[in-house]
């Protein structure tokens, strides 16, 4: 805010996990996702919201776009017990800003991933390679340009009309299995 007098699109694309046994997951693990998850994205949107409106127009409205994750969308056979919990909220909080901001002509919406080679998702990988690749309909990972074309899109001006949508970027799991 310093350095800036307007904000035309705030991507929230920080990201926790952790893993553990249901009769062991700590509570700091629980409080340490959802803190970064979930508060955190409310807490730097709210903050952020007076450049968001200085850049905001009707014909051109201030963008945010939250990184959600398709385990908010479905169980995840994975042994992380706030994850999937945690992007089902930042999801919800997606509609629910999209609520509260579209008259100030921000539109909010969120992308939910499925499987990409990230630093988050090598260990799963190197334990279940294919397998992964296997649930996928259109049988590959995602990569950064399918990451990037969806921040595009909903970056220009192509998705002024769109808010208070949680996108799932997947390869089909989603939609073809």
């Amino acid at each position: 805010m310093a350095r800036e007098s307007r904000l035309d699109i705030l991507v929230n694309n920080a990201g926790a996990t952790w893993g553990g046994k249901l009769g062991e997951f700590p509570e700091a693990g629980w409080d340490k996702v959802m803190d970064l998850n979930v508060k955190s994205v409310f807490f730097l949107t709210q903050k952020l919201l007076p450049l968001l409106e200085a850049a905001a127009s009707a014909e051109d409205p201030a963008r945010v776009i939250n990184i959600g994750s398709i385990d908010g969308l479905h169980t995840s056979m994975f042994e992380n017990f706030s994850y999937g919990p945690s992007k089902a909220a930042l999801h919800h909080l997606t509609r629910v800003l999209a609520t509260h901001l579209a008259a100030r002509h921000i539109t909010v919406n969120a992308v939910a991933p499925g499987p990409f080679l990230t630093d988050t998702m090598a260990p799963m990988v190197a334990r279940m390679g294919d397998a992964i690749v296997n649930t996928v309909p259109l049988k590959r990972m995602g990569g950064a340009d399918d990451a990037a074309g969806m921040a595009i899109f909903l970056a220009s001006r192509a998705a002024s009309f769109v808010t208070g949508t949680v996108i799932p970027l997947d390869g089909g799991i989603m939609g073809a299995a």
